[in-house]
Parts: C-alpha cells; structure tokens; sequence
C-alpha cells in the first residue's frame, strides 16, 4: 500500500517531462558509425548537461576508449545506508535502411500513444526512468538513506566495454542492489541468456569462376559449417528443453561474408577466404566449455571428410548465463512496487539475451532486476517504440522501488 510520504514522492514527477525527455534522446544520433566516427559522444554531453542543470550537481566522465565515455553520478544522502545503482546504455544499434520505417527513425515521434525511434525502447526511454528517477528522489525533499549511483555507460550493444570498464575502475564495488530498465515490458526478469559469440574463417584457393576444380572454394565449405551448426543447435534444443524464463539455446550465423570485409568481390573469381560471425545464446543447462569443445570438433569432423577444408573458430566473447531468486530484497521491493502502482500481480521472466547487469551479476555478485518500459521483441527493429503508458508505469514503479530500498531496515550493506 502507497503511503503518503510516497504519494508525495509520486506527485513529483509528470508523463509530459518524461516524453520530452525520451524524445530529446531519442533525437540525438548514438549509432555507432565507424565510417563516419559517430558514437555515443551526442547522448553523452546532452545528459551531463542535463545532469548539471536538473540534479545541480557534476557528473564523473570517464573516457573508455576515444570518443566514448562513461557517465557516473553518486548522490549521498549523508545517511548510512544501501547503494542503489541505475544502469543504462546511450548507445543504439543502426537503424538499418530509414525508408522502411513509418516514422524518421531519429524524430521521436508520437503516434497513437507510442514514441516511434531507434533505441525507444533500448533504451532512451529507460535512460529518461532512471534520469527522472534520482531527480524526483533528489528535490522531492522525501528522506531516504544510504546513496544511488547512475551508471550510464557505452558500448553496451557491442562488447560491453563501458559496463566492464565501469567495474574495473572501481564504481561497483560498493553497489548492493542495480536496476537496469532494458525494454522488457515491466515483467521482472530475474535471468539473462548466457552468450558466446565467435568469428569462422576459412580459407581455400582462389581460381576463376569458370575453372572452379583448379581452387578451393570457401564459400561451399562455410555452407557445410553453417548446416553442421544448424544441427548442433537442433540437438541443444532437444537436449536441453525450453527454459521457463529464457525460452531456447540458440546458434544463429548473423553475418556471413565471402570474400571477407576489404577484399574485392568479383562473380567470376572464387574467394581465397570466407569469415562468419556467430551468435550463440545459451541457458542454465549448458555449459560454455563443453559448446566450445563440441564446436570445434565438429570442424574437426569436416576436415577429415575433406583434405582441402581449413577452418578456424576463435570465440570473441564469453558471457555466462546469470540469474537470481525470488526473495532478494530488490525483487520482493519491486514486486509490491508493481503492483501498488499497476494493481496487477507481477509477471516474472527472463532477458532473451545478455545486458550490460550480466556482467554486474557474475563479476561482482550484485543483484540485477532487469525490468523496464518498451515491447520485449521490437528492439533493433524497424519502427522501434515505447509505449507512453509504460513509460509512465515504469517510472512510478522505480520511485517506489528506490525509495523502499533505500530505507528497508535490518539490512546490510556495503
């Protein structure tokens, strides 16, 4: 039940600034470009200065590699107490071919209750709840204890250099609990798939397209490997079954290319080389070692079949399954939350993929409640969107949250 220190805290905060903030965000540019060398840097000045504006105070900005930054705010109550940390990305992956969307994917426009935009909802909006969040926290004049700390962070649809970087520096290590707003309908998810992404490369004999036997050709051998995998990932699924919260395993060839990136292609040469990314997703039954070892043998197998098949895998990332009970403090504070504000029971699930709170979770131990505004399945499509409603119910649901867990007693914390 809402009592009426929190009713107070509530009737801070209005959906109108929150739109506009979401739709200023949304405006600014942050695909990563390397043609061009467009990155996070538009996000990141926008909020330090909105930062200095809106919370009066001077936000840490650390380089991670040039040209992208991390952002860090401490606000210390004074009051000894839990640290509660907001986490969010400023980058957003490429909108692809704009022609194809309803809506300017960079106008933030609304239509029919929604905000049409690339990174909507992953996650400009969620960046705006955790923005509006410590400033409602910040000059409600409400008391609350121990500190919250933003972590804003780059590079979180790529490597995760930002999040990684973050950790290594020290600004996690006295974090207790984190919310992280990824677009996941407000459900609780309290999992994230594992990930292990790879690069395979083969390499043949290049020849003319018209005398093919006096060659090797790559392209029918990286055709093998993505079938061989194929069936790999078919035996996973049967293996290991659908998890309750992450749904399947998967192995999924996202890009492949023969010639490889910077090399000629011609219709009438066979490439001497053919590359491929692989994006495989991973649940609690399986173990990353053992998908490592069988990958490989399967190369293993296909040379043997062929004295002319020469192929390499190298793994390029290795992110583990990560997840948590029902009964940390964090998730029980935001459970009543949601349903305080929503009137419904909360609905508990898992992240389909991994977030910068993966990290978090296995490099430091912190409780990580992924459960933010936005449909689960329409990121990094086209005609992204963030319902306005949502966006408004999240908000409400991470005040309530913040300040309950701030000041819950018989608690330990950093």
């Amino acid at each position: 039940m809402i009592n009426e220190t929190e009713k107070r805290l509530l009737s801070f905060i209005n959906k109108d600034e929150l739109v506009r903030l979401t739709q200023d965000l949304i405006r600014i540019d942050s695909v990563i470009r390397p043609t061009t060398g467009n990155t996070e840097a538009g996000v990141v000045r926008f909020i330090v200065d909105w930062i200095r504006k809106e919370l009066g105070v001077e936000p840490l900005v650390e380089e991670v590699v040039p040209k992208r930054e991390n952002i860090i705010v401490t606000i210390d109550s004074g009051k000894p107490g839990p640290c509660l940390m907001f986490e969010g990305h400023t980058d957003v992956v490429s909108e692809g071919n704009p022609d194809l969307w309803q809506h300017d994917p960079f106008e933030g426009k609304i239509d029919d209750g929604k905000i049409y935009g690339r990174g909507s909802c992953d996650m400009k909006a969620g960046l705006a709840v955790n923005l509006l969040t410590v400033k409602a926290m910040l000059k409600s004049g409400v008391e609350y204890k121990g500190r919250m700390r933003l972590g804003l962070v780059c590079d979180e649809e790529d490597m995760m250099l930002g999040i990684q970087d973050y950790i290594k520096k020290g600004h996690a290590d006295d974090v207790d609990a984190c919310l992280v707003p990824e677009p996941e309908e407000n459900q609780l998810c309290l999992s994230m798939k594992g990930a292990l992404r790879a690069i395979v490369k083969v390499k043949g004999k290049m020849a003319h397209g018209a005398m093919p036997l006096t060659g090797i050709n790559t392209s029918i051998r990286m055709a093998r490997i993505i079938l061989a995998f194929e069936a790999f990932e078919k035996a996973e699924m049967e293996r290991c079954g659908k998890d309750e919260f992450l749904g399947w395993p998967s192995v999924t060839f996202t890009v492949v290319q023969s010639p490889p990136p910077g090399e000629p292609m011609q219709l009438n040469v066979m490439p001497a080389e053919s590359m491929a990314y692989v994006d495989i997703r991973t649940i609690p039954s399986q173990n990353h070692e053992q998908i490592k070892r069988q990958l490989q043998e399967i190369l293993n197998r296909l040379t043997a079949d062929d004295p002319d098949f020469n192929a390499q895998i190298e793994f390029i990332a290795d992110k583990p399954v990560v997840s948590m009970e029902k009964d940390e403090p964090i998730v029980m504070i935001a459970a009543d939350a949601y349903t305080d504000i929503t009137g419904r029971e909360p609905v508990y699930n898992g992240v389909p993929g991994a977030t910068d709170g993966t990290f978090l979770r296995y490099l430091k131990g912190i409780p990580c409640l992924v459960n933010g505004p936005g449909p689960r399945h329409v990121p990094h499509q086209t005609d992204e969107y963030v319902e306005i409603e949502e966006m408004f119910e999240s908000l409400q649901i991470y005040l309530l949250s913040t300040l309950r867990f701030l000041n819950r007693s018989n608690t330990t914390q950093h």
